[in-house]
């Protein structure tokens, strides 16, 4: 009998996390597309506002350089005039962060998105820094943050369903179903994440282009990325980010497909 409850508990569990999931359902204006999100808009801004103060402060915080920064801004802004994102809702925001040594740039919900100092000293060009910009940009109005809330919950309602049934207190070795779906959920998750991060690159595409910067500059971004990471960054299956290789070839296909007549002349490399 305590097994059947047990089962009938994991079964109501994991029913719910799926009906929750599946019945939050709304169309991305910007996109197009149909996504699972639970929450608003509204409550993206304000999220990534928390959030912004703690984020700046693991990487040591802003760059006491006004000048580079007001040019982050600067290449940031144009993108946001530039195109349709102007018309979204969101309020952006660019920062730059003190740390010299990560290479890295990242958009919060809402809005907020930083690049590195390790990462802006690489880039030679603007052109490449509103390729990077335009990425994090994508993330945001695809809402990706949102999406990867709702996924989270999903896999953490089905990981506790599977714990529950397959626990035994008096059979420690009954852990490891749990432990293993948990690794089986985290995967899943990355998926989804490099999904994101592909989508964000024919997004950047588009808004760099229509800004009046040269797309391909995102090419020589990946490269740049590529040699930071030293080449070697594990199975790509592993990894939350494509490989920076890999991504190449994507991006020259939304490029192509994009601009199948040829780049427009007159573009800011």
């Amino acid at each position: 009998m305590r097994v059947l409850i047990k089962f009938i508990a994991a079964l109501l569990i994991a029913a719910a996390s799926l009906v929750t999931y599946w019945c939050n359902r709304q169309e991305n204006e910007f996109t197009g597309e149909m996504q699972n999100v639970d929450m608003t808009v509204e409550q993206e801004i304000a999220l990534g506002l928390q959030a912004a103060p703690e984020m700046a402060s693991q990487y040591g915080g802003l760059h006491p350089d006004k000048q580079a920064a007001e040019k982050v801004k600067e290449v940031g802004q144009r993108i946001v005039g530039n195109t349709n994102v102007g018309e979204t809702p969101y309020t952006f925001d660019f920062h730059l962060l003190a740390d010299e040594q990560t290479v890295n740039a990242f958009a919060l919900p809402g809005g907020q998105i930083f690049i590195t100092a390790g990462l802006l000293s690489k880039l030679s060009t603007e052109g490449q820094l509103a390729g990077v910009l335009g990425h994090e940009i994508g993330h945001v109005v695809g809402r990706h943050s949102a999406q990867q809330l709702a996924k989270a919950k999903l896999t953490q309602g089905l990981t506790g369903a599977a714990a529950i049934a397959t626990y035994d207190p008096n059979n420690p070795a009954s852990q490891t179903g749990a432990i293993a779906a948990a690794m089986i959920g985290k995967l899943l998750n990355m998926r989804y994440g490099r999904e994101d991060e592909l989508e964000s690159d024919r997004l950047a595409v588009r808004l760099t282009g229509e800004s009046g910067y040269d797309p391909r500059a995102m090419i020589e971004v990946m490269r740049i990325l590529e040699q930071a990471s030293g080449g070697s960054s594990g199975p790509e299956f592993a990894q939350t980010h494509p490989n920076p290789g890999n991504r190449v070839a994507e991006i020259e296909n939304a490029i192509q497909q994009e601009y199948p007549q040829g780049l427009p002349s007159g573009l800011t490399p």
